[in-house]
């Protein structure tokens, strides 16, 4: 993709307010359509871009999600940018398949907590458990978003789902731990920071500090949590 066609693409989604993961991932999926063909994106056709969907299903054996995700960002590129119509660029619709979330039970939750032998780890998932938390908000926590006061326990949550921003729950089973955490780590600009201080975790390591734990045996003498 040419250098300006990249920078009509990114001012549209700024402008637009879309999310910078979701920035990033629509310039990945236009490069992954691109370097396929190894042609630019505006010389290819409307079969073209059905046949490297066709690919990603039938050769990459993506899921369902993965493929949808892109054909968000290619239709978002040819329709804001290319300025095509429903006619030249058609979606085919999403298949509507309803799958119950894995719940844990309360034995399960306990050991997950107990199997994170890392201080910061263990706060981290006490933290999306006790609050209701999603991942991407967990991870964009700062220390000015903890009110800790006995007359507040809440959490701040800005530009959570919807890009709205609301309040949830401190538990005050957590907060000595979490107390013990910024005595001990010092996180500083954000609470659970990532490999470099100036940025947070990333949403990746939030998933990988869930999927270890799962895996580990439970850790005696952790104790149990409630929320």
């Amino acid at each position: 993709m040419s250098s300006m066609l990249r920078k009509q693409f990114l001012d549209y989604m700024t402008l637009h307010r879309f999310s910078k993961h979701t920035r990033k991932n629509y310039i990945l999926v236009m490069q992954s359509l691109t370097k396929f063909y190894n042609q630019a994106p505006d010389t290819l056709t409307q079969e073209q871009i059905q046949k490297f969907l066709i690919y990603l299903i039938e050769e990459k054996k993506l899921e369902w999600g993965s493929v949808n995700n892109y054909l968000c960002g290619i239709a978002c590129f040819y329709k804001n940018v290319l300025n095509w119509d429903e006619t030249r660029f058609k979606i085919p619709p999403r298949p509507r398949i309803k799958k119950l979330p894995s719940i844990l039970s309360e034995e399960e939750v306990v050991r997950l907590f107990n199997a994170a032998a890392n201080l910061k780890h263990r706060v981290f998932l006490k933290m999306v458990y006790s609050a209701g938390l999603r991942l991407g908000e967990a991870i964009s926590l700062r220390p000015e978003h903890i009110e800790s006061d006995p007359s507040r326990m809440m959490i701040r949550v800005e530009q959570g789902k919807g890009r709205k921003d609301r309040y949830t729950v401190l538990s005050r089973n957590l907060l000595p731990e979490l107390r013990q955490y910024w005595r001990e780590y010092q996180p500083g600009e954000w609470l659970f920071p990532g490999h470099s201080r100036k940025k947070h975790m990333s949403s990746t390591s939030g998933h990988q500090v869930f999927h270890r734990a799962k895996k580990k045996p439970a850790l005696p003498g952790v104790g149990a949590f409630t929320a």
